[in-house]
C-alpha cells in the first residue's frame, strides 16, 4: 500500500467517524448513524483522491 492510498483511506475513516458520531449525537438510531458514516466515508474517497492526488 502506498503512502498516498494510506493517507486517503485514513482521512476517509476519520470523516466517516466524525459524520457517524455527529449523526448519533443528533438523536438518530445507531444503525442510521453507522450507515451515514459508511456512506460519507465511501463517498469521500473519490473526492479525496482528486484533492490530494
Amino acid at each position: 500500500m502506498t503512502l498516498h492510498t494510506a493517507l486517503i483511506l485514513l482521512t476517509a475513516l476519520v470523516i466517516g467517524l466524525v459524520v457517524g458520531g455527529l449523526t448519533f449525537l443528533g438523536g438518530t438510531p445507531a444503525a442510521s448513524a453507522v450507515l451515514a458514516g459508511l456512506l460519507s466515508a465511501g463517498g469521500s474517497v473519490p473526492v479525496l483522491r482528486t484533492l490530494i492526488g
